[in-house]
């Protein structure tokens, strides 16, 4: 069994890897499994996510994005930036990879306002 501090930072640290893994390595099998582990730490990371949302349903807004894709942009602007940095070492490459990443992170920062780890309530165990 995991402690807290390492479960919950596991999705962190497969973006992560995946993400040091597409940068450093260059073969084809490579860079196929670190996408695969960025992925993974996403999913992982947005299921958490959506089980710890506080905000009532009624107060949530619907957008013209499918749900799948809204939760998943942070990480695509994220991976956006990864492949900037990867494909464009030089010139504008660089700096569109900061803007994209500072956007995603500014995005899971406000996410992360509306996301508190709750126990269930003992209201929600009588139901049965």
């Amino acid at each position: 069994m995991l402690t807290k501090p390492m479960y919950e930072i596991l999705p962190v640290s497969y973006m992560a890897i995946g993400v040091t893994s597409m940068l450093m390595l260059d073969q084809d099998y490579a860079i196929a499994s670190a996408l695969v582990m960025f992925i993974l730490g996403a999913k992982t990371y947005t299921m958490r996510s959506q089980n710890r949302r506080t905000d009532p349903l009624r107060k949530r807004k619907s957008g013209t994005l499918p749900s799948s894709i809204y939760d998943a942009t942070p990480f695509i602007y994220l991976l956006l930036a990864t492949l900037m940095f990867k494909l464009f070492p030089s010139g504008i490459g660089p700096a569109i990879g900061i803007v994209l990443m500072t956007y995603s992170l500014y995005i899971l920062v406000r996410r992360s306002s509306n996301r508190r780890h709750c126990l269930p309530s003992r209201q929600e165990f009588t139901n049965f």
